[in-house]
């Protein structure tokens, strides 16, 4: 099925029929940036299902066989990138022009923020790889959870987090990116995208299960079954699709960033 809204199509599929229609920059790209969901040692749908991420990354390589593909995260936990990943059998999915890399390891940049209305930050620092690629995809996990008793969904929009660099975003705790909660996640998902969210071509929503806090928890909750995949080129659309079809109430800040850029 295909949903459509705001001029943006939206691929909405059951997950035992997800094929992977990738955007129109990736046929001839030459390097192509996979940001999936993968930031603690925890099981879906804590983190993106290996089931989806391989037909995202198979979708790829059948539109471009040639094309350089990474796969870049940063994780939110003590448990190193390459051990979650062993962990959940990504390293099974990659063909030799794929790699892993952690996004706390590479070299930055400062990113302007093109918002009319910058609620925190003027530039944010991230992996300047975002720029050298032709092509980015954000592949996450379908999560709400809950902070000063207001729920937050995180889709693709909010998957992006772990693209910025725990040494500058920490606060109290080393392992996570504090500062990118300050003065909340809603209105700091606003610089977020003006400044690297613009630059994404693709995002996909793991919809098969649901994962659901009772608290700011990301990794401790319960999975409520969708069986659905959303797909499309515009994250905040495909994410507003998968809040519409997923049960959960359209996230503010996708209309705060919508009226922002117009």
């Amino acid at each position: 099925m295909n949903t459509k809204l705001l001029n943006f199509p939206v691929q909405v599929t059951d997950t035992n029929e997800f094929i992977y229609q990738p955007p129109t920059a990736a046929i001839n790209a030459k390097r192509i940036l996979v940001k999936p969901n993968l930031g603690y040692p925890v099981a879906p749908p804590v983190t993106v299902s290996m089931k989806v991420l391989a037909a995202v990354l198979q979708g790829l390589r059948s539109c471009n066989p040639h094309a350089e593909i990474v796969i870049v995260e940063g994780v939110c936990s003590p448990v190193s990138l390459p051990e979650i990943a062993s962990r959940n059998g990504l390293y099974s999915l990659l063909d030799a022009g794929m790699q892993l890399l952690d996004a706390d390891e590479l070299p930055l940049k400062e990113y302007p923020n093109l918002s009319p209305q910058p609620v925190r930050f003027k530039t944010m620092l991230a992996p300047a790889i975002l720029e050298e690629v032709d092509c980015r995809i954000s592949v996450s996990a379908f999560k709400r959870t809950y902070i000063n008793d207001k729920p937050l969904i995180s889709a693709s929009l909010k998957n992006l987090y772990g693209l910025f660099p725990r040494s500058r975003y920490k606060a109290r705790s080393p392992k996570s990116r504090g500062q990118l909660h300050r003065p909340s996640v809603p209105l700091i998902l606003q610089d977020v995208y003006f400044t690297i969210g613009h630059l994404f071509n693709g995002a996909v929503v793991d919809g098969n299960l649901k994962f659901v806090s009772a608290d700011w928890k990301p990794d401790k909750g319960k999975s409520i079954e969708l069986g659905k995949v959303f797909a499309g080129e515009d994250m905040l659309t495909v994410d507003r699709v998968a809040c519409e079809i997923g049960g959960e109430t359209i996230a503010d800040y996708l209309d705060a960033i919508e009226s922002l850029r117009g």
